[in-house]
């Protein structure tokens, strides 16, 4: 039997995987974005939100905030009767408060196949560089929980993309998005399902 999720999509950018998450049809009788939260008040994504009647919400990473990041989100959360925290193209670190409070129920979208080529410094066309310079020829995108330390919490989900062909940074990242825009919303699709379970520590995808 599904749960109906209530989601918080964290965005820093445009927006395109929480619009892939918002045009998935078989996953939005599952789930409900509830909030749409970033860093930058300006966020483009937040036209995406507002084009859905999805509130958003800016909260400064800065730590020069004269506020308690970790206590305002936590309080957001609990308001939106969150089950499930995505980062979806977002760049700062969680606080670790938070993390520790919704230990597993954070997780991260990351544009290649960790442990390769993920940790601080290494997102977006950071990452295709780094990919296109290693001479790698496949790569894809990794959807990990989410710990303290950037890109380090334990796999859920992968996807890999032949890119042996291709001849450039750019070419790799809009393979790579492809491959973001089926696998996040096929990922939370199973949180949704129950089919996402942790056993002897490893995270294990259920028939």
């Amino acid at each position: 039997m599904a749960n109906k999720l209530n989601l918080a999509v964290f965005v820093s950018g445009r927006g395109s995987n929480l619009k892939a998450i918002l045009n998935r049809n078989d996953l939005l009788p599952l789930v409900t974005v509830k909030g749409v939260f970033s860093d930058k008040i300006d966020c483009p994504a937040f036209e995406i939100a507002r084009e859905f009647s999805i509130p958003t919400f800016h909260i400064s990473f800065s730590t020069k905030t004269p506020y308690d990041v970790a206590s305002v989100l936590i309080a957001e959360f609990k308001s939106l009767d969150i089950d499930l925290i995505v980062l979806a193209g977002f760049l700062k670190l969680i606080p670790g408060t938070v993390i520790k409070e919704y230990r597993d129920k954070i997780i991260n979208i990351h544009p290649a196949l960790l442990p390769s080529f993920g940790g601080k410094g290494m997102y977006g066309m950071n990452v295709h560089k780094a990919v296109f310079k290693s001479s790698a020829k496949v790569s894809g995108a990794t959807i990990h929980f989410v710990n303290e330390i950037y890109d380090e919490g334990k796999i859920i989900n992968q996807k890999a993309v032949d890119i042996s062909a291709l001849k450039s940074p750019d070419e790799i990242a809009h393979r790579v998005l492809e491959v973001e825009h089926l696998l996040l919303p096929d990922t939370i699709k199973l949180f949704a399902n129950n089919k996402i379970k942790i056993i002897n520590n490893r995270v294990e995808i259920l028939n």
